[in-house]
């Protein structure tokens, strides 16, 4: 057969080709000899089964492992290479194939010059084997092939083709959240599938809501809320139900812009009318959650034309809907469960207590921690009131740790915060005749009570912040703002906080540094760098630890968007920079188990001079990988440590 391929009729060669690709996996070491025989005749532009050649040389290279030439030639085969056919060859070469285009696109999307570059004959394939998916019924392993190779027009044509679209939306969320490793392609995919839920004729307005919040998108997701509040009962109570899962995220910026969005809302903006006066009688300057669930919503300001039902009861819906927004109904209902449910045992706080009276400050510290979290956010804090001339002992700094303590037992209680603090707050915003320490740590209970809810708390603690020079009350202020605006990234507040950071002063800089940073959290604001500017200027550790803590707060979820910033500081010579590279580095891939970030971080793990960055390092490994914790004790995380 091998002498045929010699011969010069055409016909002989066709039989010798086609009986040599039917037995190619039996005598692949014997056809090698003759490749350049086999090449000559896929390069002869004359020749009528050049694909047959093509195909017969990539077999021989892929039982000789040689699978970039055999992927070379089966694309020179053309429709010969059958992208259906269950065999090893074509199985390794498909998967080859797939490798190869998502390398290609990925590459492409990060240099648009590239993308012409593609080999048409690969693109072919894959499109292919994607219809193939489609063809047979594999939805999902469709999606899976073209999330990988960046394909949304195919993603789109996968899932719209589907009987059971919404299982298969609800997939594609999961696949993207997952195994989707860069941001910007992942909000791509969330888009897509945005436009997809839109088109049905029953959207699941849930899960639209989670995309949006996802993108940052507070806007569509008002005007969703508003379309069904306008609507019938049912449409209303899926308007509450998007309302309380967007408070569970906890996302303090988005949730005020979706409120303030509501407020702003006029006819003309609105997907359905809504009455202007409606939107009158619920703007107010207090916080949203004021409202309570069950009142009655008056009408406009006691005007004595009569109101529509419609606007009533929209008006009505709309104070439910924000007083949900705003946190409070969840907070409360969380406060109630705490408390009904708390097991404590006071015992063993008393048996501890008996046991450390003798053994300093710091036990005496230990035991008011472990009540606070004993009792965090249940609202007990009977074992305090009952040992007051113990807690007396408490000095300086433990004196701030105590009175701060009472913000983790009164977690979430909002409307009496501030009068259950009274006592150890300073007097009209100046500081007061008590121990600074205690107001200190007031100011900061304050901000742990209001975390994350904090409109009806800030302006005191900004005022409280301007007020007093102490720079232990200033340390407690900036905590206490940096949780109560945890995440609005507002201008007003940032610029109080760094007016107390430009002070230089060790103690309430490191603060100030950490305020930033709870302020800006998540945004990758171009603050950071002026941050970093400040690090390096002062000679203080202590504020420069706690720039570097705010700065990684900074860049919390922003995966790659962080990775300039994670670069500068990981080189920087100031080892406490370093170690806040660290923690920038894990909390901006918090949860991906990226697998660039893990290799960052084991590198660092054993390779920095610090021990604190080596540290700081293997903690980042858990904030990485929390998500897929069995990785952790895996083979490519336990050698290096």
């Amino acid at each position: 057969i091998l002498a045929m391929l010699h011969e010069p009729a055409e016909e002989l060669k066709l039989h010798a080709l086609a009986s040599l690709n039917s037995v190619v996996h039996l005598f692949y070491p014997e056809i090698s000899t003759s490749i350049p025989a086999i090449e000559s005749m896929y390069e002869d532009d004359e020749f009528d089964q050049r694909q047959l050649a093509a195909l017969v040389v990539s077999k021989v290279f892929y039982y000789l492992g040689e699978l970039n030439d055999a992927l070379s030639y089966a694309l020179g085969a053309g429709p010969l290479f059958d992208v259906s056919e269950d065999s090893d060859y074509a199985q390794a070469l498909l998967a080859k194939a797939l490798d190869e285009y998502a390398s290609f696109k990925t590459r492409a999307s990060k240099a648009m010059e590239e993308l012409e570059n593609v080999d048409p004959r690969l693109e072919t394939i894959v499109e292919r084997m994607l219809e193939r998916c489609i063809l047979d019924g594999k939805y999902q392993q469709a999606m899976g092939m073209a999330v990988e190779c960046r394909r949304l027009d195919k993603l789109e044509e996968a899932i719209v083709q589907c009987a059971n679209i919404h299982g298969v939306l609800s997939y594609c969320i999961s696949l993207s959240h997952q195994y989707v490793s860069h941001r910007e392609y992942r909000s791509e995919i969330l888009r897509c599938l945005v436009k997809i839920y839109q088109t049905l004729p029953h959207p699941d307005y849930l899960s639209i809501c989670q995309c949006l919040m996802v993108l940052g998108e507070p806007e569509t997701v008002a005007d969703i809320l508003d379309t069904l509040l306008s609507g019938s009962q049912d449409d209303a109570l899926i308007a509450y139900q998007i309302a309380f899962d967007l408070v569970e995220n906890e996302n303090q910026a988005f949730l005020l812009n979706v409120g303030n969005r509501l407020d702003s809302q006029t006819p003309g903006q609105s997907a359905l009318p809504v009455d202007q006066t409606v939107n009158a009688g619920t703007t107010s300057t207090e916080p949203a959650g004021d409202v309570q669930m069950g009142d009655d919503t008056t009408t406009a300001n006691g005007n004595a034309h009569p109101v529509d039902p419609k606007e009533a009861a929209h008006a009505d819906r709309l104070a439910k809907l924000k007083g949900i927004l705003s946190g409070e109904k969840s907070i409360q209902l969380t406060l109630q469960f705490l408390y009904s449910h708390n097991r404590s045992d006071l015992l063993i706080l008393k048996t501890i207590k008996q046991a450390v009276e003798t053994s300093g400050n710091v036990c005496h510290s230990a035991t008011i921690c472990s009540n606070a979290i004993m009792h965090a956010g249940t609202t007990v804090d009977t074992f305090l009131r009952e040992n007051l001339e113990w807690l007396s002992k408490a000095t300086n700094w433990a004196k701030f740790s105590a009175t701060a303590g009472l913000g983790v037992i009164h977690r979430g209680h909002l409307q009496q915060g501030r009068a259950l603090m009274a006592p150890y707050l300073p007097q009209n915003g100046a500081v007061g005749g008590g121990s600074p320490y205690s107001e200190g740590g007031a100011l900061y209970a304050l901000g742990l009570i209001h975390a994350n809810h904090g409109e009806g708390i800030k302006q005191f603690l900004r005022e409280s912040l301007r007020n007093t020079s102490a720079e232990v009350i200033q340390h407690g202020a900036c905590l206490g703002l940096g949780l109560a605006s945890l995440g609005t990234a507002d201008e007003e507040v940032f610029e109080d906080i760094k007016n107390v950071l430009y002070t230089d002063s060790a103690v309430a800089g490191e603060a100030a540094g950490i305020g930033m940073g709870l302020l800006m959290v998540g945004t990758a604001s171009e603050k950071a760098g002026e941050m970093l500017a400040y690090a390096h200027d002062t000679q203080h550790e202590k504020i420069i630890r706690g720039l570097a803590l705010g700065i990684a707060l900074t860049m919390y979820g922003r995966e790659e968007e962080a990775d300039t910033l994670i670069e500068q500081m990981t080189r920087d010579q100031d080892p406490i920079l370093r170690y806040g590279g660290m923690y920038a580095l894990a909390l901006a891939y918090r949860g991906t188990a990226n697998n660039k970030a893990i290799h960052q971080l084991l590198h660092f793990a054993v390779s920095d001079v610090s021990d604190d960055v080596r540290r700081t390092a293997v903690m980042g490994l858990g904030f990485v990988l929390y998500n897929e914790p069995e990785q952790a004790d895996s083979k490519n995380c336990v050698p290096a440590l």
